[in-house]
Protein backbone atom coordinates (compact mmCIF):
# COMPACT_ATOMS: atom_id res chain seq x y z
CA UNK A 1 0.00 0.00 0.00
CA UNK A 2 2.65 2.46 -1.06
CA UNK A 3 2.40 5.46 -3.35
CA UNK A 4 -0.14 8.28 -3.40
CA UNK A 5 -3.20 7.43 -5.50
CA UNK A 6 -5.11 10.62 -4.68
CA UNK A 7 -3.33 13.97 -4.47
CA UNK A 8 -5.15 17.17 -3.45
CA UNK A 9 -3.25 20.44 -3.26
CA UNK A 10 -4.22 24.11 -2.87
CA UNK A 11 -7.91 23.20 -3.24
CA UNK A 12 -10.37 26.07 -2.82
CA UNK A 13 -14.11 26.05 -3.38
CA UNK A 14 -16.44 29.07 -3.28
CA UNK A 15 -20.23 29.14 -3.55
CA UNK A 16 -22.14 32.22 -4.71
CA UNK A 17 -25.12 32.94 -2.45
CA UNK A 18 -27.60 35.84 -2.14
CA UNK A 19 -25.58 37.15 0.80
CA UNK A 20 -22.36 36.98 -1.20
CA UNK A 21 -19.58 34.46 -1.69
CA UNK A 22 -19.24 31.57 0.77
CA UNK A 23 -15.84 29.91 1.04
CA UNK A 24 -16.67 26.22 1.45
CA UNK A 25 -13.09 24.89 1.22
CA UNK A 26 -9.89 26.77 1.89
CA UNK A 27 -6.41 25.55 0.93
CA UNK A 28 -7.05 21.82 1.26
CA UNK A 29 -3.90 19.67 1.17
CA UNK A 30 -4.40 15.90 1.33
CA UNK A 31 -2.70 12.85 -0.19
CA UNK A 32 -4.17 9.36 0.09
CA UNK A 33 -2.06 6.27 -0.48
CA UNK A 34 -3.17 3.37 -2.63
CA UNK A 35 -5.13 0.94 -0.50
CA UNK A 36 -5.53 3.37 2.40
CA UNK A 37 -8.76 3.90 4.32
CA UNK A 38 -9.05 7.53 5.41
CA UNK A 39 -11.95 8.92 7.41
CA UNK A 40 -12.98 12.59 7.35
CA UNK A 41 -14.84 14.09 10.29
CA UNK A 42 -15.99 17.56 11.20
CA UNK A 43 -19.00 19.66 12.21
CA UNK A 44 -21.79 20.60 9.84
CA UNK A 45 -20.71 23.12 7.23
CA UNK A 46 -17.01 22.24 7.27
CA UNK A 47 -17.06 21.16 3.61
CA UNK A 48 -16.39 17.44 4.01
CA UNK A 49 -19.21 16.39 1.64
CA UNK A 50 -18.18 19.08 -0.84
CA UNK A 51 -14.64 17.69 -0.78
CA UNK A 52 -15.94 14.20 -1.51
CA UNK A 53 -18.06 15.44 -4.44
CA UNK A 54 -15.02 17.17 -5.94
CA UNK A 55 -12.99 13.97 -5.72
CA UNK A 56 -15.90 12.11 -7.31
CA UNK A 57 -15.93 14.56 -10.21
CA UNK A 58 -19.48 15.68 -9.37
CA UNK A 59 -18.27 19.24 -8.78
CA UNK A 60 -15.60 20.67 -11.07
CA UNK A 61 -15.96 24.36 -10.22
CA UNK A 62 -12.96 24.90 -7.94
CA UNK A 63 -9.38 26.10 -7.95
CA UNK A 64 -6.38 23.98 -7.12
CA UNK A 65 -5.27 20.50 -8.13
CA UNK A 66 -7.02 17.15 -7.63
CA UNK A 67 -5.25 14.16 -9.18
CA UNK A 68 -6.21 10.49 -9.27
CA UNK A 69 -3.38 8.23 -10.41
CA UNK A 70 -1.55 11.35 -11.56
CA UNK A 71 -4.39 12.56 -13.80
CA UNK A 72 -6.72 15.53 -13.18
CA UNK A 73 -10.27 14.66 -12.15
CA UNK A 74 -12.54 16.28 -14.72
CA UNK A 75 -15.82 14.45 -14.06
CA UNK A 76 -17.42 11.20 -12.90
CA UNK A 77 -15.82 7.98 -14.12
CA UNK A 78 -15.71 4.25 -13.39
CA UNK A 79 -12.42 4.80 -11.53
CA UNK A 80 -14.44 6.38 -8.71
CA UNK A 81 -17.25 4.66 -6.83
CA UNK A 82 -19.62 6.85 -4.78
CA UNK A 83 -21.94 5.73 -1.97
CA UNK A 84 -24.50 8.17 -0.56
CA UNK A 85 -26.24 8.12 2.80
CA UNK A 86 -29.34 6.70 1.09
CA UNK A 87 -28.90 3.47 -0.93
CA UNK A 88 -30.67 4.94 -4.01
CA UNK A 89 -31.66 1.55 -5.39
CA UNK A 90 -34.00 0.99 -8.33
CA UNK A 91 -37.24 -0.24 -6.66
CA UNK A 92 -38.29 -2.26 -9.74
CA UNK A 93 -35.06 -4.28 -9.86
CA UNK A 94 -33.96 -7.24 -7.75
CA UNK A 95 -30.80 -7.21 -5.64
CA UNK A 96 -28.70 -8.84 -8.34
CA UNK A 97 -30.03 -6.54 -11.06
CA UNK A 98 -29.48 -3.46 -8.89
CA UNK A 99 -25.86 -4.50 -8.46
CA UNK A 100 -25.43 -5.16 -12.19
CA UNK A 101 -27.12 -1.78 -12.94
CA UNK A 102 -26.84 -1.21 -16.71
CA UNK A 103 -24.86 -4.40 -17.32
CA UNK A 104 -26.56 -7.61 -18.41
CA UNK A 105 -26.59 -10.64 -16.12
CA UNK A 106 -26.60 -12.72 -19.29
CA UNK A 107 -22.92 -11.88 -19.56
CA UNK A 108 -21.15 -14.75 -17.78
CA UNK A 109 -18.40 -12.49 -16.44
CA UNK A 110 -20.90 -9.94 -15.09
CA UNK A 111 -22.98 -12.64 -13.42
CA UNK A 112 -19.89 -14.18 -11.83
CA UNK A 113 -18.79 -10.81 -10.51
CA UNK A 114 -22.27 -10.04 -9.14
CA UNK A 115 -22.36 -13.41 -7.39
CA UNK A 116 -18.94 -12.74 -5.84
CA UNK A 117 -20.08 -9.33 -4.60
CA UNK A 118 -23.31 -10.71 -3.15
CA UNK A 119 -21.22 -13.16 -1.17
CA UNK A 120 -18.77 -10.42 -0.18
CA UNK A 121 -21.47 -8.15 1.27
CA UNK A 122 -23.19 -11.12 2.93
CA UNK A 123 -26.44 -11.11 0.97
CA UNK A 124 -26.44 -14.72 -0.21
CA UNK A 125 -30.03 -15.90 -0.58
CA UNK A 126 -31.43 -12.41 -1.30
CA UNK A 127 -30.46 -12.24 -4.98
CA UNK A 128 -34.09 -12.18 -6.17
CA UNK A 129 -35.36 -9.83 -3.44
CA UNK A 130 -36.60 -6.32 -4.20
CA UNK A 131 -35.56 -3.19 -2.25
CA UNK A 132 -38.92 -3.05 -0.46
CA UNK A 133 -38.14 -6.48 1.02
CA UNK A 134 -34.77 -5.39 2.46
CA UNK A 135 -33.82 -3.70 5.71
CA UNK A 136 -31.94 -0.39 5.57
CA UNK A 137 -28.65 -2.11 6.27
CA UNK A 138 -29.21 -4.72 3.57
CA UNK A 139 -30.10 -2.03 1.04
CA UNK A 140 -26.89 -0.18 1.84
CA UNK A 141 -24.92 -3.38 1.29
CA UNK A 142 -26.48 -3.61 -2.17
CA UNK A 143 -25.31 -0.05 -2.84
CA UNK A 144 -21.78 -0.94 -1.72
CA UNK A 145 -21.73 -4.00 -3.98
CA UNK A 146 -22.95 -1.92 -6.93
CA UNK A 147 -20.19 0.63 -6.35
CA UNK A 148 -17.59 -2.14 -6.31
CA UNK A 149 -18.78 -3.88 -9.47
CA UNK A 150 -16.42 -2.03 -11.80
CA UNK A 151 -13.43 -2.31 -9.44
CA UNK A 152 -13.04 1.44 -8.77
CA UNK A 153 -9.62 2.77 -7.86
CA UNK A 154 -11.16 4.73 -5.00
CA UNK A 155 -14.42 4.25 -3.13
CA UNK A 156 -16.00 7.46 -1.78
CA UNK A 157 -18.51 7.09 1.04
CA UNK A 158 -20.58 10.07 2.21
CA UNK A 159 -21.98 9.17 5.66
CA UNK A 160 -23.29 5.85 4.31
CA UNK A 161 -24.36 4.51 7.72
CA UNK A 162 -25.68 7.77 9.18
CA UNK A 163 -29.38 6.85 8.94
CA UNK A 164 -29.00 3.37 10.44
CA UNK A 165 -29.51 2.19 14.00
CA UNK A 166 -26.46 1.62 16.19
CA UNK A 167 -26.47 -2.19 15.88
CA UNK A 168 -26.79 -2.16 12.07
CA UNK A 169 -24.18 0.57 11.78
CA UNK A 170 -21.69 -1.43 13.85
CA UNK A 171 -22.32 -4.52 11.73
CA UNK A 172 -21.84 -2.65 8.45
CA UNK A 173 -18.63 -1.07 9.69
CA UNK A 174 -17.26 -4.58 10.14
CA UNK A 175 -18.56 -5.60 6.70
CA UNK A 176 -16.83 -2.59 5.15
CA UNK A 177 -13.54 -3.40 6.87
CA UNK A 178 -13.79 -6.97 5.61
CA UNK A 179 -14.31 -5.70 2.05
CA UNK A 180 -11.41 -3.26 2.39
CA UNK A 181 -9.02 -5.90 3.72
CA UNK A 182 -9.99 -8.47 1.09
CA UNK A 183 -10.05 -6.12 -1.91
CA UNK A 184 -7.48 -3.50 -0.91
CA UNK A 185 -9.73 -0.75 -2.27
CA UNK A 186 -8.69 2.82 -1.47
CA UNK A 187 -11.48 4.44 0.57
CA UNK A 188 -12.34 7.98 1.59
CA UNK A 189 -15.09 7.86 4.22
CA UNK A 190 -16.97 10.95 5.44
CA UNK A 191 -18.68 10.68 8.82
CA UNK A 192 -19.95 12.83 11.68
CA UNK A 193 -19.46 10.02 14.20
CA UNK A 194 -16.24 10.10 16.23
CA UNK A 195 -16.24 6.39 17.12
CA UNK A 196 -16.86 5.45 13.49
CA UNK A 197 -13.96 7.62 12.31
CA UNK A 198 -11.54 6.00 14.77
CA UNK A 199 -12.86 2.47 14.26
CA UNK A 200 -12.49 2.56 10.47
CA UNK A 201 -9.68 4.95 9.64
CA UNK A 202 -5.97 4.37 9.22
CA UNK A 203 -5.89 8.16 9.38
CA UNK A 204 -8.54 10.59 10.59
CA UNK A 205 -8.81 13.96 8.85
CA UNK A 206 -10.35 16.56 11.17
CA UNK A 207 -11.98 19.54 9.47
CA UNK A 208 -13.05 22.95 10.79
CA UNK A 209 -15.76 25.18 9.30
CA UNK A 210 -16.03 28.85 8.25
CA UNK A 211 -14.20 28.40 5.96
CA UNK A 212 -13.85 24.64 5.65
CA UNK A 213 -10.24 23.57 6.15
CA UNK A 214 -8.22 20.68 7.50
CA UNK A 215 -7.29 21.30 11.11
CA UNK A 216 -5.21 18.17 11.63
CA UNK A 217 -4.61 14.63 10.38
CA UNK A 218 -4.10 11.91 12.98
CA UNK A 219 -2.72 8.42 12.35
CA UNK A 220 -4.71 5.67 14.09
CA UNK A 221 -2.02 3.25 15.16
CA UNK A 222 -4.30 0.37 16.11
CA UNK A 223 -4.50 -3.13 14.61
CA UNK A 224 -7.62 -4.37 12.83
CA UNK A 225 -10.17 -5.57 13.86
CA UNK A 226 -10.43 -2.96 16.59
CA UNK A 227 -12.11 -3.40 19.95
CA UNK A 228 -14.20 -0.37 20.86
CA UNK A 229 -14.12 -1.32 24.53
CA UNK A 230 -10.33 -1.80 24.59
CA UNK A 231 -8.09 0.65 26.41
CA UNK A 232 -5.99 1.35 23.29
CA UNK A 233 -9.10 2.30 21.29
CA UNK A 234 -10.40 4.51 24.08
CA UNK A 235 -7.04 6.27 24.35
CA UNK A 236 -6.97 6.94 20.61
CA UNK A 237 -10.55 8.16 20.78
CA UNK A 238 -9.55 10.55 23.55
CA UNK A 239 -6.72 11.95 21.42
CA UNK A 240 -9.08 12.61 18.52
CA UNK A 241 -11.67 14.10 20.86
CA UNK A 242 -9.02 16.45 22.26
CA UNK A 243 -8.62 17.89 18.78
CA UNK A 244 -12.35 18.54 18.64
CA UNK A 245 -12.24 20.41 21.89
CA UNK A 246 -10.29 23.05 19.99
CA UNK A 247 -13.11 23.44 17.46
CA UNK A 248 -15.68 26.16 18.10
CA UNK A 249 -18.51 24.27 16.43
CA UNK A 250 -20.40 21.25 17.91
CA UNK A 251 -18.79 17.85 17.46
CA UNK A 252 -21.74 16.10 15.81
CA UNK A 253 -23.61 17.11 12.68
CA UNK A 254 -27.31 17.77 12.83
CA UNK A 255 -27.77 16.87 9.17
CA UNK A 256 -27.29 18.70 5.92
CA UNK A 257 -24.03 20.57 5.79
CA UNK A 258 -21.98 21.66 2.84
Amino acid sequence: MSGDMLMISDLNKTFVAPVGEIIALNNIQLNVRKGELVTIIGPSGCGKSTLLKIVAGLDTQYTGTVLLNGKPIVGPSIEKGFIFQEPRLFPWLTVEKNIAANLSLRDVNVRRKVEELIDLVRLKGFEKSYPRELSGGMAQRVAIARALLRNPDVLLLDEPFGALDAFTRSHLQEVLLDIWQRNGTTMLFVTHDLDEAVFLGERVVIMNPHPGHIRSILSIDLPFLRKRSGSAFQEMRRLVLNEFEKVDEPLYDVGGGI
